[in-house]
């Protein structure tokens, strides 16, 4: 086994192994460091790529930015109050139920998708093309003309997420009620 090919593996069991631990941790705290963790062994499997400028991104935005977020909204909350709420009666069981067979469902249209594209041909895609920068102003330049819809719907819907969550800390029974 080569050098590159054990560090491959590493990663990734360390990305499974904390990204399970996401979901089987019972503290929400720890299973947000859990989170940035498996945030951080993705970006060292895109370096693994040579894509730095994946790996750049993903540092900066997902363990950085969005833990960060993730983290404080989690302090916000009065948490035994809250596991109470979602774990009480027949009718959240259903919704929780349908809520995975709805993902599950996406989960598996996504890669029927995606193992439909992977035969098309990618010769053509300008990221491709060039190396350092040239590939960089490639892909600004399609993210902000061809999918400039799907970039700013992202934004507004984080933006959406940072009020709701402040909304609902404020709110009767939020922890920053007034």
């Amino acid at each position: 086994m080569t050098a590159d090919a054990f560090l491959f593996w590493f990663l990734a069991f360390v990305t499974l192994a904390s990204g399970l631990s996401v979901i089987l941790m019972s503290n929400p705290i720890y299973s947000a460091l859990c989170l940035a963790m498996t945030m951080v062994g993705i970006s060292a499997l895109f370096v693994t790529l040579n894509a730095y400028f994946i790996a750049g991104v993903q540092l900066i935005v997902y363990a950085g930015a969005v833990m960060v977020l993730f983290t404080m909204v989690i302090m916000l909350f009065d948490l035994k109050k809250d596991v109470q709420a979602f774990t009480r009666g027949k009718f959240t069981g259903v919704v929780k139920i349908a809520s995975v067979g709805l993902f599950a469902g996406l989960v598996v249209g996504a890669i029927a998708m995606s193992v439909n594209l992977m035969g098309e041909k990618t010769t053509d895609n300008p990221v491709l093309v060039g190396t350092g920068m040239e590939s960089t102003k490639a892909l600004g330049q399609i993210l902000f003309t061809k999918y400039i819809f799907g970039f700013e719907a992202l934004g507004v819907l984080l933006l959406v997420i940072a009020v709701g969550a402040v909304a609902l800390a404020r709110s009767k029974g939020g922890t920053h009620e007034h």
